[in-house]
């Protein structure tokens, strides 16, 4: 299956679920994002890693990466892949001391902490991207947070609010649309 490298683009709360942060993921080579609803420690984990910041007490990612650097692990890559029922689920694979490469299940955000802090590639499917990824067609435009209830709607208007939500580089509700859409389906 093709690999598709992602960067980390943006990390914001969420204004639908409270206590809930949305991770966006950007295609490294492309136009599109994969939009990742995170729990609030995992998310004050990432922020961490990505802003270089020093605990006064480490994390559990980073007590978990202080364990693999002593056993001589290292971490290869994360790959998100699979997308099920809405949820994300990732790979950590790494390698032993002993040249074996090892794969580990995870949740994505998990992984992804984990990926920052090695300092390794993110990586999701091509088939992920195609189900759960978003195009923006025109990323220069401003977010809207307007709250319908989605189940009302049709699908061929679920489309264009799809549509619309991407053209306003509003993951959060491209996302909840795109699952919508699914159940319909």
């Amino acid at each position: 299956m093709k690999k598709v490298e992602l960067n980390i683009i943006a990390l914001g709360s969420s204004e639908s679920q409270k206590g809930n942060y949305a991770l966006i993921l950007e295609e490294k080579k492309g136009s599109r994002r994969l939009p990742i609803m995170i729990g609030t420690f995992e998310a004050q984990s990432i922020a961490v890693a990505l802003e270089n910041m020093l605990p006064v007490r480490p994390l559990t990612h980073d007590l978990f990466k202080s364990t693999l650097d002593a056993l001589n692990f290292k971490l290869k890559e994360i790959i998100i892949s699979s997308f099920e029922e809405g949820v994300f689920h990732a790979l950590i694979i790494g390698i032993k001391e002993d040249g074996e490469i090892l794969e580990m299940d995870s949740r994505s955000s998990d992984a992804i902490a984990l990926a920052v802090r090695f300092g390794c590639p993110i990586y999701t499917l091509e088939i992920i991207m195609k189900e759960a990824g978003v195009v923006l067609e025109n990323p220069s435009k401003k977010t809207s947070n307007k709250k319908v209830n989605l189940s009302n709607y049709t699908i061929e208007k679920l489309n264009g609010l799809l549509e619309q939500a991407l053209e306003k580089e509003d993951y959060e509700s491209a996302s909840k649309i795109r699952d919508v859409i699914k159940k319909k389906k």
